[in-house]
């Protein structure tokens, strides 16, 4: 049997730059903003986290494929990330559980992707140079055709994407029976946030992103959960207004990532775009309420301002991060609402953040105790 030997590939960054590797996956040519992921695994979860939406993916780990993909590790139906840039391409897998290899994976869904080129030289160039767009083509382009096609891909900032991954109808998870019922609303929410709410006895409806407030209160929720999402929080005016609606009616509300944001945006604080962001699964966040530091999953390009947040009377700002000392969490001081920049359902310290799903079900708890759901 003949060894077939993958066609060239070229990565041409915003900048200029350019890179020569191998194909990866589909032959073929994507675009999107450039940036890297510090994990040493869970390839597959980065692979389906919506939050990537529109972005190509550099992974640091050198090896990448190697434990092959199974069909339950997803955290979405799909492949999110727009391409892959990666140093060892590894369609023999070692993993007798697994499904499929990730070549097979790849060509399935369409994913392009970049392998044999120096990863470490690239990573050390977008965190000098920050965030930029890339280009990746097999398909023998010209360096001309593939700058003018990446002269057209929009900037991150200013782009509404929580739509655009969002369900596009409402669907019901966990025990009809159970005592507390929570609205998700779906801004690119990952499958395993919904596995830690129905794992504590949580009915969850994930509803639209853009579904009218008088719609998901007609459910009679006991609380909200804001979950996490792809691009810039400025242009969500629609979650903003909906946000606002939920914090009259006094009902818990818990979010993360994308969620943090609108809900950080809903008091007044102000966002901005980062140079190269957070991803990764090693980012240490302190508590400051309980002096502890946790290892925390990250994968977010934008923030809210720390500074606006101090300025505010009624928010406690609950975590910040060690690194750069940026802003990971708020708690507003009278309404029982809370959120995280970070992903507390995911597993890297393994469990350092599971207790914020904990303490959201203790504010539905309390908060049902104290009032009488509306007939």
């Amino acid at each position: 049997m003949t060894k077939t030997t993958p066609p060239d590939a070229t990565l041409l960054l915003e900048d200029g730059t350019v890179f020569y590797g191998k194909a990866a996956g589909k032959t073929g040519t994507t675009t999107g903003e450039i940036c890297f992921n510090t994990g040493m695994t869970g390839y597959q979860e980065i692979f389906t986290d919506p939050s990537y939406h529109r972005q190509i993916l550099i992974a640091t780990n050198v090896h990448i494929g190697n434990y092959g993909i199974k069909d339950t590790d997803a955290e979405s139906d799909k492949i999110r990330i727009r391409g892959l840039v990666c140093r060892n391409f590894n369609i023999k897998y070692s993993r007798h559980s697994a499904d499929r290899d990730i070549q097979t994976y790849f060509e399935e869904q369409g994913l392009v992707g970049i392998s044999d080129v120096d990863t470490r030289a690239i990573v050390l160039h977008i965190r000098n140079k920050g965030a930029m767009n890339a280009i990746i083509s097999s398909e023998g382009l010209s360096l001309e055709e593939l700058k003018t096609r990446l002269a057209k891909v929009p900037s991150m900032s200013g782009l509404e994407l929580a739509s655009e991954v969002s369900t596009d109808a409402p669907y019901l998870l966990g025990d009809p029976g159970a005592p507390y019922k929570v609205a998700v609303m779906d801004y690119g929410v990952k499958r395993n946030i919904l596995h830690c709410l129905i794992e504590r006895g949580i009915q969850v409806q994930v509803f639209p992103a853009k579904t009218g407030f008088e719609s998901v209160e007609s459910w009679q929720p006991d609380g909200y959960l804001l979950s996490n999402g792809p691009g810039d929080p400025e242009p969500m005016d629609y979650a903003v207004a909906f946000t606002e609606k939920i914090m009259k009616t006094g009902r818990p509300v818990m979010g993360i990532c994308l969620g943090h944001q609108v809900i950080c945006r809903t008091f007044g604080m102000s966002s901005k775009k980062m140079f190269n962001g957070h991803r990764g699964i090693n980012h240490p966040v302190h508590h400051l309420r309980t002096g502890r530091s946790e290892i925390t999953s990250q994968n977010h390009g934008f923030m809210i301002d720390i500074e606006s947040a101090k300025r505010h009377p009624e928010v406690e700002i609950t975590h910040v991060n060690l690194n750069d000392r940026t802003l990971e969490g708020i708690a507003h001081k009278t309404l029982p609402v809370f959120s995280v920049q970070y992903h507390p359902e995911a597993s890297p310290g393994p469990h350092d953040s599971r207790y914020l799903f904990d303490d959201f079900l203790d504010n539905l708890q309390k908060h049902k105790s104290i009032h009488i759901p509306t007939l």
